[in-house]
């Protein structure tokens, strides 16, 4: 069977709506519900907080119409993996693919698994990670662990038994959170505002403060560190906002793609963008900053839940958040798999992750995935990997954005059922500041996103030594 016929296989049963939920559901995990604690320390102010969310949906909404024009013109699996290989080479394309795998989707997958996992130790305590399961020499397995696992082994086989399972599971559960997070909102608006509190976060709304955890209080920041800080919140709020891309990567299985790809990657990320800046704001009029900054574990919405529905709050929150991050591993693992389904056909993947199975999607490439997520819920270390794959994610979005600009030149004559929207402004804005973002974390962050690009750049040797396999 040859690439085409292969790609012929997939079964085109995603509309509009599916690609939309698939990009709402998966941007959505347990971000919006913690991050902006670490956000408010880093920059101390309610206006600089929206600021930080503002910017990120901006620049999220920007990088995703520009993507319209690349999805329109490649409307099959493998998603930005094919964009990169188009505009650059083979090498660049594995790079991107090699990260993919190694930490950007499976550490995504496993983060969001053990989210999970801890919301649901609120209903079930023996599900929390102090509860270990056992002990062999220096590793403990615990229940977090393994309840986290066990969702994604479930998530993979709903997804190994075609993509219409996924997507009825994909639409109803971000709907479901979708108005879970506008109740929240809706009631933190109506129920647990405070003028005092509002008129208090606000009358202050510009001073750019650094919250010291060992003092317990407050520092004025400016030039370097004002930079450093924004650099930092944003790490937060772009993880929070990330994941938009997958519906690209299954371009194969959306019907007319060149349309609804681009118009999926604009409805989802807009709306995103809207809800998370809604929810910041409430929690602006509920808590004061300084509870914001130092909410228990970052727990922001749980304690805004506090405010809002008194102490069923916590279980409220518990269970929008185990819906929320299972939905978003639903998407992640549905799109996931189809960048190594392409790969493969490349030669640049196990070779088994290019078939379909009698279902019509990449089996293999589902259960390698889910292997190696596993792996990595084990290691218990990703939470601490954020900056170096956010790193890695912005670099390839930078490349990939310029890409269009390459392709413009390079494939003039190529069919573009959609244009760029505010091209060439909009992508040059997108990449001067997404550049000035990683510039800013290499200078502040190298411990951690210096290795972020080692992985990267760890791909290269591992590239030439299957480029024989790739040529055969």
């Amino acid at each position: 069977m040859n690439k085409e016929q292969e790609e012929g296989s997939f079964r085109r049963e995603l509309g509009l709506l599916d690609g939309t939920m698939l990009v709402v559901g998966s941007m959505i995990g347990s971000g919006i519900f913690i991050v902006s604690a670490d956000i408010a320390r880093q920059v101390g102010s309610a206006g600089w907080l929206i600021l930080i969310w503002v910017l990120t949906g901006v620049i999220t909404v920007i990088a995703a119409v520009s993507y319209g024009e690349l999805s329109a013109m490649y409307p099959k699996a493998g998603g930005q993996y094919v964009y990169l290989k188009e505009a650059y080479n083979k090498l660049i394309a594995f790079l991107y693919g090699w990260s993919f795998f190694a930490v950007i989707q499976t550490g995504t997958i496993a983060a969001v698994g053990v989210a999970f996992s801890k919301f649901a130790a609120y209903l079930y305590e023996p599900f929390s990670d102090e509860n270990i399961l056992m002990n062999l020499g220096g590793f403990q397995l615990n229940a977090a662990q393994l309840v986290s696992i066990v969702t994604i082994i479930i998530l993979t086989y709903i997804n190994s038994r075609g993509v219409k399972d996924g997507k009825i599971l994909q639409t109803f559960l971000t709907i479901i959170k979708i108005l879970s997070l506008l109740g929240l909102v809706a009631g933190g608006f109506f129920f647990g505002a405070n003028t005092a509190v509002w008129d208090a976060n606000w009358s202050d709304a510009w001073n750019t403060r650094a919250f010291d955890a060992a003092s317990g209080s407050w520092m004025s920041i400016g030039g370097t560190a004002l930079l450093s800080g924004i650099a930092a919140a944003m790490v937060g709020s772009l993880f929070s906002s990330d994941a938009w891309v997958g519906v690209t990567f299954i371009a194969g299985e959306i019907r007319k793609p060149e349309r609804n790809v681009g118009l999926s990657l604009f409805l989802g990320t807009f709306i995103v963008s809207v809800i998370y800046i809604l929810a910041n704001l409430m929690y602006v009029a509920v808590m004061p900053l300084q509870e914001i900054a130092t909410a228990k574990s970052d727990r922001v919405a749980v304690d805004a839940a506090q405010y809002i529905f008194g102490d069923t709050g916590t279980i409220i929150i518990a269970v929008m958040i185990m819906i929320s991050t299972f939905a978003c591993n639903n998407g992640l693992i549905m799109a996931g798999a189809r960048v190594y389904y392409t790969m493969a056909g490349d030669g640049l993947f196990f070779k088994k992750a290019s078939r379909l199975n009698a279902s019509g999607v990449p089996g293999w490439a589902l259960w390698f995935q889910c292997i190696w997520a596993s792996v990595l819920c084990l290691t218990g270390k990703y939470g601490d990997l954020l900056d170096y794959v956010m790193i890695i994610v912005i670099i390839f979005y930078i490349l990939t954005i310029a890409g269009i600009f390459i392709l413009r030149k390079k494939q003039p004559d190529t069919v573009r059922p959609y244009k760029a929207f505010g091209y060439p402004v909009l992508p040059v804005i997108y990449i001067l500041f997404a550049g000035a973002i990683c510039i800013a974390l290499l200078l502040t962050r190298l411990n951690t996103c210096g290795w972020g690009v080692l992985i990267m750049l760890a791909g290269i040797p591992v590239f030439y030594l299957s480029k024989p396999a790739a040529e055969n």
